[in-house]
């Protein structure tokens, strides 16, 4: 039986209130922090998904993104790093589609089935620009989601699958431009996404021998929620009872992370026994008929979509947003480094990407960055690798600098970290109120963009506060 077997999300902590771009728009949406892209999302999502389970049984990672950060570069290699996965993996990035998500959930469900793997991870995430004062830029929201898929302990089999294809320019992007584009609005609804969700889903229905009242979730991707409306009613399903929540005004659409973020969000609340139509669009639709399974009743603690919705701080500063997208120039401070070494990133990559430090054999105390000598007993090159990512810590000591990059974080926040069970570590801070910051205060990792030289964006580790309680921890 293969399937899903667990699922994660991620939300960024900051909301823009629509208000602030238009005085008429209602609701909020999340918007990713200056130091966040889609790649970081999908190693906080991949994080929630994994809690828990070992890294060293899951044989591959798909990566699915409109918005990745390179052109031609493998993100989803940079995410297993992030996720400290095996070298012995299969990574693909899944992108230029809203439905990039389903297709690497496709390709991975076929994976597992044919045993090339066993445990697969698809993650999705997206950072979508709208040009300003458009439509776009009020509904586009950033987020991520992950599904776990593997052949043991399924939560959610995928009974039955139905796709559709069609050609058509509704909304796309340029090779060369950060903005999505449309079509007039009626004729991207009327000509593409309603007829179009429309026949995926009545294939699905066909092949199945289903009726709409014979699911208890319906989860369709939309654009807005009118047209999410529209399609529900035009398909039979109760808007009230049987469908999923889009989640357009508390985070927005978030492109092709979105069904998987529905997904995670259905199955937070979901029951033994529940039947799920979930349903993607972009250029066609894939729509899936879901049979949650027992084990979703052991699932454990996640942080998923619930946490994350609840974990936030709301913000009206337009211009801020602006600065944090790169829309409106920012000045910088002189930098007496101006160059970026690739081998040195090459080198660095276990503790700067995968944030291992290392574990005296002899002693057991815990470094970072790794040491030949050990600091306590001083023996040398006895050292076991020692992953500090998923680990919690608190603050020894931290500074505050007010000069550099005002306009985009004021102040830059570095800490001096020590973490559970050992190991003290210097970074930067992110995600927090300055006058909360103080010694003592519990922290955990989260995996940010740094400086980006020379067509280069290097990442690393920041430290940020607790963002919030696993649910289940909660409950």
């Amino acid at each position: 039986m293969v399937g899903i077997t667990s699922y994660g999300a991620y939300v960024p902590f900051w909301r823009l209130r629509r208000s602030a771009i238009a005085q008429d728009a209602v609701g909020e949406k999340a918007i990713c922090g200056f130091d966040e892209d889609a790649l970081t999302m999908a190693v906080a999502a991949t994080g929630d998904c994994l809690n828990g389970i070992p890294r060293e049984n899951v044989d591959g990672l798909f990566f699915a993104s409109t918005t990745s950060p390179y052109g031609e570069k493998s993100a989803a290699a940079t995410v297993a790093v992030a996720a400290d996965l095996r070298r012995e993996i299969m990574t693909a990035d899944f992108a230029r589609s809203l439905r990039a998500g389903t297709g690497a959930l496709r390709a991975a469900l076929d994976a597992v089935r044919a045993g090339s793997a066993r445990n697969i991870v698809v993650t999705g995430a997206d950072c979508r620009l709208g040009i300003p004062g458009s439509a776009f830029e009020r509904t586009f929201g950033d987020a991520a989601g992950a599904l776990l898929i593997g052949d043991r302990d399924v939560i959610a089999t995928v009974e039955a699958s139905h796709s559709v294809s069609d050609e058509i320019l509704d909304v796309w992007r340029p090779e060369r431009d950060v903005f999505v584009r449309s079509w007039e609005e009626r004729f991207g609804a009327t000509q593409g996404y309603l007829p179009v969700v429309y026949e995926a889903v009545s294939g699905l229905l066909k092949k199945t021998n289903l009726t709409p009242k014979d699911f208890t979730k319906a989860i369709f991707y939309s654009p807005d929620g009118k047209r999410h409306a529209e399609i529900a009613a035009k398909l039979g399903f109760d808007l009230k009872t049987q469908v999923q929540d889009p989640l357009i005004h508390s985070i927005g659409d978030t492109g092709s992370a979105m069904p998987l973020v529905l997904l995670v969000a259905a199955l937070e609340e979901a029951k033994v026994g529940d039947r799920i139509l979930w349903v993607s669009y972009g250029d066609g639709s894939d729509a899936f008929f879901l049979q949650v399974r027992e084990p979703i009743e052991g699932m454990g603690a996640r942080r998923g979509v619930r946490a994350h919705l609840a974990s936030k701080k709301v913000i009206d500063d337009y211009r801020k947003y602006l600065f944090w997208r790169g829309l409106l120039p920012t000045e910088r401070r002189v930098e007496t480094v101006s160059f970026v070494s690739v081998p040195a990133i090459h080198r660095g990559r276990d503790a700067n990407l995968r944030l291992r430090g290392v574990k005296c054999r002899d002693c057991g105390t815990v470094q970072f960055p790794p040491q030949r000598v050990c600091t306590k007993c001083h023996s040398k090159d006895h050292f076991e690798p020692h992953p500090l990512s998923d680990k919690k810590a608190r603050i020894f000591t931290f500074s505050a600098d007010y000069i550099s990059n005002p306009l985009v974080e004021r102040p830059i926040i570095t800490t001096t970290i020590d973490f559970d069970g050992g190991g003290r570590m210097q970074c930067y801070m992110t995600d927090c109120d300055f006058e909360r910051v103080k010694p003592g205060l519990p922290v955990e990792m989260t995996f940010r963009k740094m400086t980006f030289r020379d067509g280069i964006q290097n990442y690393s580790w920041k430290s940020m506060p607790l963002r919030a309680p696993l649910v289940k921890e909660e409950e």
